[in-house]
Formats: structure tokens, sequence, C-alpha cells
């Protein structure tokens, strides 16, 4: 048996409203801050262009437990998307751990022990649509974020899962098969 909370992954998929490009879809590694996660994540810290990485705050000094840092899988090329990065997309990711905080799905006895690293997808799309709707935005990457949380610490899908949907499940792009 592996050590509790070592390294846990987890991802979610929440589609947006019709109209809207504001799907969401983070992959979260969750694990001890002294294991395999903590390393990345200090890591993490060195900005590379495009892709910079910030900490989930819910406000200014209110940076949420087990720490998180939320990273781009897109390039941000514009103030535009970094904005909608910094502010939405970080707001979500941050009230999504905290609520994992209040409906136990993070045990808030480990909080300060672990650390959760959260790539997020932004469609570049968003920044320019004149309809962009904000609170889809949030709604979508709150969602999906608990759920990737909830996932990775339930080790979910299960591998037989996975065996029993092998030929059930077919990937979303798949039009090569």
């Amino acid at each position: 048996m592996t050590q509790p909370y070592l390294f846990h992954a987890g991802e979610a998929t929440v589609l947006a409203r019709d109209g809207q490009y504001t799907d969401a879809m983070p992959e979260i590694l969750i694990g001890r801050t002294d294991g395999p996660v903590g390393q990345a994540f200090a890591n993490m810290m060195a900005q590379t262009k495009g892709h910079t990485a910030m900490f989930a705050i819910r406000a200014c000094n209110q940076l949420v437990r087990p720490a998180t840092i939320v990273v781009p899988k897109v390039t941000l090329k514009d103030m535009a998307n970094i904005d909608l990065f910094g502010g939405v997309v970080q707001s979500a990711t941050a009230d999504a751990v905290v609520d994992c905080l209040i409906d136990g799905t993070i045990p808030k006895a480990v909080a300060n022990e672990l650390c959760i690293i959260s790539l997020v997808w932004i469609d570049p799309r968003c920044a320019k649509d004149p309809n962009l709707d904000k609170k889809d935005m949030y709604r979508t990457n709150h969602e999906a974020t608990k759920l990737a949380i909830k996932r990775a610490l339930n080790n979910e899908p299960s591998v037989d899962e996975l065996i029993a949907n092998r030929h059930k499940i077919k990937h979303d792009m798949d039009d090569w098969s």
C-alpha cells in the first residue's frame, strides 16, 4: 500500500451552455507537500512565457488550503485571456478547493500537508467573444474542479471501470475508428 495522499490524479469536463466557449477541463494532481506532487509544485514556481502559474486565491491575502497552483494548458497570448485566467478561472478554482474542504472531500486535518496542481483550459475564443458569459465560465470551472478533486482522491475511474468500458467508450474527438 502506498503512503496516504502521495500522488492522486483526476480530471473532469463540464460543458458550457449553448453558444459559449467556456467548457472547463481541469487536470488535477493532489498529493503531499513532501512527495512528488510537492516537488512538482515547487518546480512550477518558475514561470514559462505564456504559461504563467498562479496560486489559487479567493481574494488578496486569501491563499487557499491546500495550497493550489493554477497553470493554463494553452499559451495565453494577450491581456484579455490573462485577465480571464487570473480572474474568473482563478476564483472558480479557489472556491472549488475551499468547497471541497467544506464538504469533506479534502479532509481539513491534512489540508496543510497537501498541495494541488490544476492545469486549466481556457478556449482562446473566450476573450474575443462579445457575448462571453463569465458566470458560465465560473460555473464550469468550479464544478469541474470540484469533480476532478473528488475523482483524484477517490482514484476514479477505477481500473475495473476502465477495463469494462474499454470498447464501449470512445474519446470525444474520435473520428479515426
